[in-house]
């Protein structure tokens, strides 16, 4: 099914999942912008490469700060379709980008920060229920204000979580396991991630519907992880296994918000969150709905990590 071509806003598109979204967004064609802050003497050499990289990309860069609300309103304007992938510290920032999606009345499509598990239909410990429920409130506040949205499940970050569970850039013998290792998890590449995303955007069929991304391949356990990188090295690793009970007492005497990624650990390679429900028949789940999109596996994503190409361990918190 074809998308029509939108002006697509970024909040939060120098990021990490946020750099893979905005180049999806110029590879299939849409007009790209990013609402980011200004460049100072404080800013990163690396955030100055990116916003080089994504000008010469031709993305439009609006320099602006979330508290002002004119500028936001007025870059709202230019837009059809907005995305946001602001990172936890700002979740409920969001607010400020719904009230200005209300005065600029011309959005067709909002899609707010949520990317990781589908928070209306699982629970965790209370430092990630925290934050979960904050993501709540943000749903709550779109659907209150009647603005159109699609509300998107990711579950996790392949390459990053490969990255965080495997080491495999380490010469170490040893992986860590958290609770038992059999929990079944869904891990996607960040590129495809980004390219499902800018398609649901566009996409009517997913007006005013939650998108799992569910593709049955990348369905995998932290023990069924490890064993096929042995398979593709060669080699065998000792499995040092963190008991359940050890990551919940780290989710109890970490301080905020050091105990938010344990937390999430426990719920998705523990509790098995994100399996933990079925789709119903009138879920959309991604590869489904876009069958002709040929998704990395995780297989293929461990014969990246082989070679050159590798992506190496990013920045992005546990979220």
């Amino acid at each position: 099914m074809a998308s029509e071509v939108s002006k697509i806003l970024f909040f939060g598109g120098t990021g990490y999942i946020g750099s893979y979204m905005v180049k999806a967004s110029i590879l299939l064609g849409h007009p790209t912008y990013i609402y980011a802050r200004p460049i100072t003497p404080q800013t990163t050499p690396s955030k100055i490469d990116l916003h080089n990289q994504f000008q010469a990309m031709g993305v439009t860069v609006l320099h602006g700060e979330l508290s002002e609300h004119e500028k936001l309103v007025s870059a709202l304007g230019q837009v059809d379709v907005v995305i946001s992938v602001l990172a936890y510290p700002q979740v409920l920032d969001q607010l400020k980008i719904i009230d200005a999606i209300n005065i600029a009345g011309n959005i067709k499509r909002f899609l707010p920060s949520d990317f990781g598990v589908e928070e209306d239909r699982v629970s965790a410990l209370p430092p990630f229920q925290a934050f979960l429920d904050k993501k709540r409130q943000i749903r709550r506040a779109i659907e209150a204000a009647g603005i159109p949205y699609t509300f998107v499940s990711a579950n996790c970050y392949g390459a990053y979580f490969v990255n965080y569970l495997l080491h495999p850039h380490d010469q170490r013998d040893d992986i860590v396991v958290y609770g038992s290792g059999e929990a079944q998890a869904v891990l996607n590449y960040e590129e495809d991630i980004a390219v499902y995303t800018i398609k649901v955007a566009n996409d009517p069929r997913a007006c005013n519907r939650v998108v799992i991304y569910r593709p049955p391949r990348n369905i995998i356990s932290q023990l069924e992880l490890i064993a096929l990188w042995e398979k593709k090295t060669g080699r065998n690793f000792s499995r040092v296994h963190v008991p359940e009970e050890e990551i919940v007492k780290l989710s109890e005497t970490l301080p905020q918000p050091d105990n938010i990624p344990v937390s999430i650990l426990h719920s998705v390679f523990v509790k098995g969150s994100l399996m933990s429900f079925e789709l119903e028949e009138d879920d959309i789940e991604a590869s489904r709905l876009y069958p002709d999109v040929e998704y990395t596996t995780i297989d293929q994503l461990l014969d990246i990590f082989l070679s050159s190409n590798a992506p190496k361990p990013g920045s992005a918190a546990l979220e």
